[in-house]
């Protein structure tokens, strides 16, 4: 068994502890986090999970801005009508042999890649590309790197795709930018945990599946978070909402000591 204390607070001290969130620099807006996985790994579910938590209702926004795009930005509204402090840069489209380029990719953590590129596999961004941003600011950059993983098939991953995850953590962390994993799925993993979700850091099952992210890409056990997304469901459950908003405070965590790093 595997226990992690966070997991065991309630969900209205991690909603305050979001109300309450600030980058903690002035000049920084936001915490931009982006997340980077294969195809079906539950990215888009992943911030439709996050908002639903937020609002305290079913959303699936996410799903509908990513159509058709290789990479969208999500903003997540307060009840309020403002909008947290943080942001969603979701990457889309990794397959094993095409797909966006670890150079791009590294392109996009700097900030120099402008929403609504779309990605060419064969030639890249060029600098006179009208989407190019030759000048980013602190705002552009990515502040914090989330591999999304789904625990139900991290198995099957492809070498290629495996060694484009290492390439893109490797660049991640020349620029200096922290990273953690979201691991999907457990409920498919996993029928203990899908029976009840308050298994899942006693269950074996999904411990194996952290170890096995941990030996694949480096990441230590303690910053990979298991989390289950909206699916079928059609009303919030408090204990879907706790696993993805613990998951939450420590990605913005992780990027607001990023900038504090950086100014």
């Amino acid at each position: 068994m595997y226990v992690m204390i966070l997991v065991f607070r309630e969900k209205d001290e991690y909603l305050n502890d979001m109300k309450e969130f600030k980058p903690g620099k002035e000049e920084v807006e936001h915490i931009r986090v982006t997340l980077y996985g294969a195809e079906g790994s539950g990215k888009s579910s992943f911030i439709n999970t996050i908002e639903s938590a937020l609002r305290g209702r079913i959303t699936g926004q996410a799903l509908t801005d990513g159509i058709g795009q290789d990479s969208f930005t999500k903003k997540v509204k307060t009840e309020c009508g403002s909008y947290y402090p943080f942001v969603f840069t979701d990457l889309m489209g990794m397959e094993k042999q095409k797909g966006i380029t670890v150079k791009d990719i590294e392109l996009v953590l700097k900030g120099h890649v402008e929403e609504g590129y779309k990605f060419d596999p064969e030639t890249g961004i060029s600098r006179d590309n009208k989407f190019y941003n030759s000048s980013p600011t602190i705002n552009n950059k990515t502040h914090v790197l989330v591999f999304v993983v789904s625990a139900s098939t991290i198995d099957l991953l492809h070498e290629d795709v495996i060694t484009k995850m290492r390439s893109v953590r490797i660049a991640a962390s020349d620029l200096g930018i922290p990273q953690l994993a979201i691991l999907t799925k457990i409920d498919v993993a996993c029928t203990e945990v899908q029976s009840d979700l308050n298994n899942v850091y006693k269950s074996k099952m999904i411990k194996e599946k952290v170890d096995r992210l941990h030996a694949l890409l480096g990441l230590s056990p303690n910053v990979i978070f298991p989390v289950k997304n909206y699916h079928t469901e059609i009303m919030p459950e408090e204990e879907i909402d706790k696993l993805a908003l613990m998951a939450l405070k420590q990605i913005l965590n992780y990027g607001k000591d990023y900038v504090h790093s950086r100014i």
